[in-house]
């Protein structure tokens, strides 16, 4: 039985254990903590950023791959210096670990990016400012995610916390910042690559934000065939060759008021974009990403339902679980899916999430945003 092993216990994880399942995949995961999500499969608890740890995982498995992307670098090449299959390999990764880097290799590809640079400096930052439009966004350059690490700035001063902050570090990158894009809507564009080359594509689909953190998806994007499918989808291919991506992998972009695309960020792993593909896809993102990594032929990606809607139940009831409130959701709305990841709840983190699909987007939107209320207090 060939076996996959994950680093990473949170719910990316958890939903790749009935893929695995289906296809007699000995799926094992390597868990920060006892009783993350995906404690149905973790033969280990460990600390990812410890090499002992991660090599003595490694030596059970046939393929590594992850549920987020904050492996080490040193770490990564010596799983590859050792002959372990890691997808996506760190060259690759280091796109996803480090926004500078990435928003400088997407520039050199030239691919369209926002305008941005690297500041190390109030004056600096004032300075782009002042070139654009008098606002800006700033970015930590590591570890930011759903919104943290990001800020909307007017005035040099505004980020002196944060440049300090980067010194007392011994950071010598500094942050990244970024033009202020007047955008239409975001929508993300979720692919697959094998190492062999082979690389599909999803309907491109519209992301709903809310306080940076992905709240619904629709899939696909309303009004998006023809040229922004076509655009999307080569700016993943791109993205996929460029980079060297294995795996699933989100391009998630802006779609401006001018009618352009921009890349806003890169995830290379599965995404919060692509769970509606679990039960509107022909094949889920967590399938399909096994198959990647495993080098097999990749399944096909249409739509099961001419409307699909994603979700994402925040934060969770204040008292009791998501399974108290199973009965009232299913029987009012018997035509979704509900899909929990086994997490405490807490204010604003993802929980679970709803899919719904059907034929007119407004019911579809409707069931999906009601039952997911079922939920949320």
């Amino acid at each position: 039985m060939v076996r996959v092993g994950v680093i990473g216990g949170g719910q990316l994880a958890r939903m790749m254990i009935p893929p695995a399942v289906n296809l007699g995949i000995d799926i094992r995961v390597l868990a920060e903590a006892d009783g993350m999500a995906a404690a149905l499969a973790a033969t280990a608890v460990g600390d990812y950023r410890d090499l002992d740890t991660v090599l003595a995982f490694a030596e059970d498995v046939d393929v590594i791959t992850f549920d987020h992307e904050h492996v080490p670098q040193e770490i990564l090449h010596r799983l590859v210096e050792r002959g372990v299959p890691v997808h996506p390999g760190p060259d690759a990764l280091l796109y996803a670990q480090d926004k500078l880097l990435m928003r400088q290799k997407l520039s050199d590809l030239g691919l369209p990016v926002p305008i941005w640079a690297r500041v190390t400096t109030e004056d600096e930052l004032q300075a782009f400012l002042d070139e654009n439009g008098g606002r800006a966004v700033l970015k930590t350059p590591r570890g930011g995610y759903d919104g943290k690490g990001v800020r909307v700035v007017s005035a040099g001063h505004e980020a002196s916390d944060w440049f300090a902050a980067v010194a007392e570090n011994g950071a010598t990158d500094g942050l990244l910042v970024e033009e202020l894009v007047e955008f239409r809507r975001e929508l993300a564009q979720l692919a697959a690559r094998r190492p062999s080359g082979e690389l599909v594509f999803w309907p491109v689909v519209e992301s709903v934000q809310r306080d940076g953190v992905c709240a619904e998806v629709i899939a696909p994007a309303p009004a998006s065939a023809g040229r922004i499918a076509d655009v999307a989808a080569g700016i993943a291919n791109d993205v996929a060759s460029g980079l060297g991506v294995t795996g699933v992998f989100a391009v998630e972009l802006f779609e401006t008021t001018d009618d352009r695309l921009l890349v806003n960020e890169l995830a290379m792993r599965p995404h919060n974009s692509g769970h509606w593909t679990q039960d509107g896809s022909t094949t889920s993102q967590f399938e399909q990403h096994l198959r990647a990594v495993l080098d097999l032929p990749l399944g096909a990606t249409g739509c099961r339902d001419p409307h699909t809607v994603m979700v994402n139940i925040l934060g969770g009831p204040t008292e009791g679980s998501l399974a108290d409130r199973y009965a009232e959701a299913m029987a009012t709305h018997p035509t979704v899916k509900i899909h929990n990841y086994g997490k405490d709840p807490r204010p604003g983190r993802k929980v679970g999430h709803i899919n719904a699909g059907g034929d007119d987007l407004d019911d579809v939107v409707y069931q999906a945003r009601a039952a997911a209320a079922f939920f949320q207090d």
